[in-house]
């Protein structure tokens, strides 16, 4: 039994190694890969479907030239849902619940964009700092508070994806205990208790899934800015 509540979110070690490595690499290890038949099996045609149906909903509304991060994001929207679903199993770690992890993938790619639109449309990227139609007192003070919000925009990124995932394990945990500790004392309590936690699992996989989601789609949304 755990000491701590936040104990589930230390990174395991196996010999003083950490196993963070694997869990970072399973993912990928795991995703079916395309056989030599020219006819693919159900479990490839589904995942070519999603893949498909998510890159076309990410890329519509932006231009053709960030067309070419259809394979980033994809890649990274894969890679996040995976390393979310794969951490609700039993005796396993989530490496999403670590801040520095998911600021580790923000800051770069919030930085690719701005970087982006500096370079292509400089004009363009610093005409967000300033709305249109600004009176002359309040420049200073918008200008100011537009680049806080430029700034601030990987920490919410990062900050967003980790309380989300680490709020949904923390409930998860507290109420299998409490359904432990109840089962010999108020048994009809605890099975009422063991339903909400498998309501509460449910509703952390589609929290899972739709945070990987979410991800994905600001990056999208700031690249759109800039392009």
């Amino acid at each position: 039994m755990t000491l701590s509540l936040f104990d589930q979110f230390i990174s395991p070690t196996l010999l003083g190694i950490p196993l963070i490595a694997i869990a970072l690499t399973l993912p990928w290890v795991m995703f079916p890969k395309p056989p030599l038949r020219w006819v693919n099996n159900r479990l490839l045609t589904l995942q070519n479907w999603f893949i498909c149906r998510f890159t076309h909903q990410i890329l519509q509304p932006i231009n053709v030239p960030g067309h070419k991060w259809a394979l980033l994001l994809t890649s990274l929207m894969l890679f996040l849902i995976s390393l979310n679903m794969l951490g609700l199993l039993p005796y396993t770690y989530t490496p999403t619940t670590q801040l520095s992890m998911n600021m580790a993938f923000a800051v770069p790619l919030w930085m690719a964009t701005v970087i982006i639109g500096a370079r292509n449309q400089p004009t363009h990227a610093l005409g967000h700092l300033l709305p249109e139609g600004t009176p002359t007192p309040l420049i200073p003070v918008l200008i100011i508070i537009e680049t806080i919000s430029l700034f601030i925009r990987p920490l919410a990124l990062g900050v967003r994806l980790t309380a989300n995932l680490t709020a949904g394990h923390l409930l998860i945990q507290l109420i299998a205990t409490a359904a432990f500790v109840l089962l010999p004392i108020m048994p009809t309590t605890a099975l009422l208790t063991s339903m909400l936690l498998f309501l509460l699992t449910l509703l952390e996989v589609a929290v899972a899934m739709i945070q990987a989601y979410v991800f994905v789609l600001l990056l999208s949304l700031y690249l759109q800015e800039n392009v």
